[in-house]
């Protein structure tokens, strides 16, 4: 029989126990800079910031944090904190959206510190896109716009033209003339085909011909694309447009294909235009155009490629404003067109492209402005 004193001692009584474990650190790490949900451009070095605290105190001063995003680098790789906060700057390369992660270790206890932020690449000039559904013989429009191209050629000015919405056997001699002289001044020219949102209701025959007047009749020298109207949102139409698509670069691979759904469609329109219509409506709800939470896939394509067509800007400011937001990195919109003429989509009352707008030679100067990065003109 064992002494009561080793029995104590086996079941670990007295004073000869294992020792308590330390305290561990914790260690928190949060992103301050740049804000989440931040479209950053590519290519462009940002200032990126860290907070970094241990148990609740700030880091000792000289405590390394590393920072990563796929595609990016930073400078300096791994800064230090001082007063807690770590600052380094960022230049990304991947468009669209990102996760930027921060992590420390101290004492071997690890923090991380996540945000999501977008990428958009490095934005072309912004462009004016003009749905000129006005005849030159009854509407000023297109003298306006030569005009316009001529003494800004700067600022790229393209005319959708849509003589008899779109269906003609021969061209329309006014209408021919004004898109020669925009052509001449330095504008474009690109036609007007409605597609009935790929359902069938026009057959693919219908639009192809549409297609080839436009080219016949107006002339490679005159068109230099092709708008389609009425354009599905949906994947299940993309062999429709695939087709339309292919046939029109079959035509000339430098046609631009402008395609107009109104509002952001799936991601594999991409692949069948050369440019996209984002948004159609009135300026009042353009000012919450977000891609950031259902549609950031249109972060990885460059400005040039998406389109806003506002109308119910109701005077320059407004069109201003609606510019403006469109040059933005959240917007990245690099097609842009505003109008006073007003269109209720309930009622299907108005028609807000049967002229250019009152303020036309603002909207001319504000682009030119935010082009070259000068002020705006006053309205």
């Amino acid at each position: 029989m064992l002494p009561i004193a080793a029995l104590v001692a086996s079941c670990g009584g007295g004073s000869g126990g294992a020792d308590t474990p330390a305290p561990t650190s914790t260690v928190q790490v949060t992103i301050t800079a740049p804000a989440a949900g931040s479209v950053l451009t590519a290519q462009t070095p940002v200032a990126v910031q860290a907070q970094v605290s241990v148990s609740g105190s700030a880091a000792a001063d000289g405590t390394a944090v590393s920072f990563s995003l796929p595609g990016g680098s930073f400078s300096p790789v791994v800064p230090q904190t001082r007063s807690g906060l770590a600052s380094t700057s960022l230049t990304g390369t991947t468009a669209g959206a990102q996760t930027l992660t921060a992590r420390s270790t101290v004492n071997g206890a690890t923090g991380n510190g996540t945000q999501t932020i977008y990428l958009r690449p490095q934005p072309a000039a912004l462009e004016i896109l003009v749905p000129a559904y006005f005849h030159p013989s009854t509407n000023t429009g297109w003298s306006q716009m030569a005009a316009s191209a001529s003494a800004n050629p700067a600022v790229g000015i393209t005319a959708i033209l849509n003589p008899s919405n779109g269906i003609f056997t021969t061209a329309d001699a006014a209408t021919l003339q004004a898109a020669r002289n925009l052509v001449a001044a330095g504008g474009k020219v690109i036609g007007y085909v409605y597609t009935r949102y790929g359902t069938g209701s026009r057959s693919l025959a219908d639009i192809k011909t549409n297609i080839d007047r436009y080219l016949d009749l107006y002339g490679s020298s005159v068109i230099s694309g092709i708008f389609l109207d009425e354009m599905s949102a949906n994947e299940t139409h993309i062999p429709f447009y695939r087709e339309i698509y292919d046939h029109i670069k079959a035509q000339g691979a430098t046609l631009r294909v402008v395609g107009n759904p109104g509002l952001v469609p799936a991601a594999a329109y991409a692949g069948v235009t050369d440019a996209i219509v984002s948004f159609e409506g009135a300026a009042t709800t353009f000012q919450n155009f977000d891609p950031r939470t259902s549609t950031p896939w249109l972060y990885t394509l460059t400005n040039n490629r998406h389109a806003m067509l506002v109308h119910n800007a109701d005077n320059c400011a407004a069109m201003q404003t609606a510019v403006q937001a469109a040059a933005s990195a959240r917007y990245n919109h690099g097609l842009v067109y505003a109008t006073n003429l007003q269109y209720n989509p309930t009622t299907q009352v108005g028609n807000p492209w049967a002229s250019l707008p009152s303020y036309w030679s603002s909207l001319v100067g504000t682009v030119r402005a935010i082009n070259t990065a000068t002020a705006l003109p006053a309205c």
